[in-house]
């Protein structure tokens, strides 16, 4: 079980990190573009809307990745001080009542909205249109995508509540733990003080 579990998760991370590349393309196509604009006198009506289409992209693909890290945003001023098989049967009550109904009626929404866009074939409104059925795609597949890595947290949660521990899932990136940075380098909280002293309060130094 725990293999298939880390399985789901992999598959998450790599959709993830791959699709996390369209942050490079956006940002090398938004400095072209205000380049071309600005110096060469030449604007593309179609930029703005691309730009959209794979910001919207990458924030949709990007659910259940972060899903499978738990990384998503929780109230958790109490919930840190429980119990796992309490925070456990928390995280189950509300996957079952309030995440499935919402991502499965997306999944199956989005299915429908894209086929109708594919239908008719979808194009943006601008004087050179692109087409919108293939972005409108990535909604029920995000979607679907969501739906699995929920299910496997949903299965998390029940193995948590019989074992009484969380078990493992796959890791990628981390935030910065500032104290144990602070032990490699060998930095302590009375060098950043002194070096305080040097910084005027408008950002420059003394």
């Amino acid at each position: 079980m725990q293999k298939l579990l880390l399985t789901v998760d992999r598959m998450s991370t790599w959709l993830g990190q791959a699709f996390a590349w369209l942050i490079v393309t956006l940002a090398l196509m938004i400095t072209w573009e205000v380049f071309s604009r600005y110096v060469l006198n030449r604007p593309h009506d179609w930029a703005l809307n691309l730009q959209i289409m794979m910001y919207g992209t990458l924030f949709m693909m990007a659910g259940a990745y972060t899903l499978s890290k738990n990384g998503h945003v929780r109230g958790d001023v109490l919930y840190g001080f429980f119990e796992p098989r309490t925070q456990a049967w928390i995280d189950l009550v509300l996957y079952v009542v309030f995440f499935l109904p919402g991502v499965v009626a997306m999944t199956w929404a989005g299915w429908e909205y894209a086929n109708e866009s594919l239908a008719i074939r979808e194009k943006t409104f601008s004087a050179t249109p692109l087409p919108l059925y293939p972005f409108k795609f990535v909604i029920p597949i995000a979607a679907g995508m969501l739906l699995l890595q929920g299910l496997v947290e949903i299965v998390r949660c029940l193995v948590c509540i019989r074992e009484g521990a969380w078990p493992s899932r796959e890791q990628d990136v981390e935030e910065v733990d500032v104290d144990k940075l602070k032990q490699m380098v060998h930095v302590k909280d009375e060098d950043i003080a002194a070096l305080d002293k040097f910084v005027a309060p408008t950002g420059g130094t003394k």
